[in-house]
């Protein structure tokens, strides 16, 4: 057995009462085993990581992202999202290969990781998703990842990108069959439709019986701007939701991104299926696609986790940034009361969780859970003093203050060194790969 006892922090367990307690918390083989007040290892293979003068936590969740296009950062800047996709995003990720994939994923991996997201639900590119599920297993984060998928006939699509019904459907399962479930159940795969515009009638209506018949999830985006909104009308006659529910895609597998500009019924129908949205404040405000309304969703019933979506539509990756942003951004709205701290950290954790089905074993400090687990230094100055932990997680804390970060018991940040990937070499390799694409 493999003891890891993280000492003497203050505890957010984000459990049902929202406890705050003080002492360690620690791990048997990556199994939460004890949390809070002292305690005395049970065998001779211990480590003990000081924890004092840190918030200890759940590491936070993302439930959206895209690994695959972090070597585009700060290239497709100041843009709506349709022209963003069409004349630097999908050229880029057409001619993204093999080794430009393996470094954007350690790139993307390593900033999460030192900044404490544990836990990811990504979607790639088309092609080179073994690629990015590789680096993921180097790097030692929790991820769901799915290859997206595009078999639609659009102009706009480059011919990198293109792919047949069938095609897709077979490379997604030979994913499943080679991922879903490596390394030691850390690694899971995940449906991508990149969103309805991208795909065949066809071919969603498939991802929606397979997701099913195979036990995973589906990740897609929907309803983050008013001209992809426009074309989905114009094909379909009828809103995004309605029509990923109609092709048999909604359910509690799912998680769709964005959903800035819902319907009430299209809310209403989310609420019934238990489907998940993931809010990603940083990019819809970047792309000037607008704000999604989550104290409505979550007042309709409808389950919510937050996201960095990729480093092009957001320029860093930085969960911290999102939470802060996901509290304040609907106070002009709604009021100085909406989402409070606790219930914002508890949407960045166990919501998280939750849209990638891992509530029963990640998102919350419980026994019997999963030991991912963080500890945010609260020394800085931007810290001090440390009225609430809520507060300070919520509205003050950076990804620069996280200290330690365990992923199922194992340590992949120690005293802010990363231990699994060497960063050198990581920012080498991204910087190369991205002048060799962008020449």
């Amino acid at each position: 057995m493999s003891e890891l006892i993280l000492r003497g922090g203050t505890i957010l367990t984000i459990d049902p009462q929202h406890r705050v307690v003080a002492g360690d918390v620690v791990s048997i083989d990556g199994v939460l085993v004890h949390i809070g007040g002292d305690y005395t290892p049970k065998t001779s293979d211990y480590q003990i990581v000081d924890c004092a003068g840190c918030i200890v936590m759940p590491g936070l969740v993302q439930a959206h992202v895209h690994t695959c296009q972090t070597l585009a950062r700060g290239r497709a800047d100041d843009m709506e999202l349709l022209d963003w996709l069409r004349t630097v995003i999908w050229p880029y990720e057409g001619k993204l290969d093999e080794a430009a994939a393996s470094a954007a994923g350690e790139l993307a991996c390593a900033e999460l990781l030192l900044g404490g997201t544990t836990a990811i639900l990504d979607m790639g590119t088309v092609h080179h998703t073994d690629q990015i599920f590789a680096a993921a297993e180097r790097s030692g984060i929790r991820a769901t990842i799915g290859k997206a998928m595009m078999d639609a006939d659009d102009p706009y699509i480059p011919n990198g990108l293109r792919e047949s019904t069938q095609g897709s459907l077979d490379a997604s399962a030979k994913l499943i069959k080679r991922w879903h479930g490596a390394a030691e159940g850390r690694l899971r795969y995940a449906y991508a439709p990149r969103f309805v515009l991208s795909c065949t009638d066809e071919l969603l209506r498939e991802v929606g019986v397979q997701a099913k018949d195979r036990g995973v999830r589906i990740h897609t985006h929907a309803s983050e701007n008013k001209g992809e909104i426009a074309l989905v009308r114009e094909r379909f006659g009828k809103d995004n939701i309605l029509v990923l529910d109609e092709l048999g895609l909604l359910g509690d597998h799912t998680c769709i991104a964005h959903c800035v500009h819902l319907t009430d019924a299209e809310k209403r129908l989310l609420a019934a299926r238990g489907a998940h949205v993931c809010h990603c404040p940083s990019s819809n405000l970047k792309l000037a696609s607008g704000i999604c309304p989550v104290p409505d969703l979550i007042a309709a019933g409808v389950a919510v986790a937050i996201g960095a979506d990729g480093a092009p539509c957001n320029n860093n990756l930085d969960g911290f940034l999102e939470l802060r942003l996901a509290a304040l951004l609907h106070k002009h709205t709604f009021g100085p009361r909406a989402l409070p701290a606790p219930e914002v950290v508890r949407l960045a954790t166990l919501g998280g969780a939750a849209a990638l089905g891992l509530a029963d074993q990640i998102g919350s400090l419980e026994i019997g859970k999963r030991a991912d687990v963080i500890a945010i230094d609260v020394s800085a100055l931007h810290t001090v003093p440390t009225g609430s932990p809520w507060s300070v997680i919520a509205y003050a804390a950076k990804a620069c203050d996280v200290r330690h970060v365990a992923v199922d018991g194992k340590l992949v940040v120690l005293d802010r060194g990363l231990r699994t990937l060497e960063i050198d070499k990581v920012r080498e390799r991204a910087r190369s790969s991205a002048n060799r694409l962008f020449s």
